[in-house]
């Protein structure tokens, strides 16, 4: 298993920022240390997470799925550090 991090950006107003939040929710191992960034850990690739996430964005939204590294580093962010240290 490895962890990946999803950050997007919602351009147009009145988006609905809840589903793509109940999307990403139904991955096991997951949690939000930004407003609009992700991480979850699975099996999956980038590219499967891509498109399980990405039917939920328009076509002028953001989208960004990357496989986490080795190193990492973080302040102030929403989730538990202990759940960064353990998955990171």
């Amino acid at each position: 298993m490895a962890a990946y991090l999803i950050v997007y950006d919602l351009i147009s107003p009145g988006q609905n920022y809840d589903a793509i939040h109940q999307q990403i929710k139904t991955y096991k191992t997951w949690a939000r240390p930004t407003e609009s960034t992700w991480i979850v850990v699975t099996e999956n690739s980038a590219s499967e997470i891509y498109d399980h996430v990405s039917t939920y964005i328009d076509k002028n939204d953001r989208l960004l799925v990357v496989k986490s590294g080795v190193e990492s580093s973080w302040y102030n962010v929403r989730c538990k550090d202990s759940w960064l240290v353990k998955h990171l």
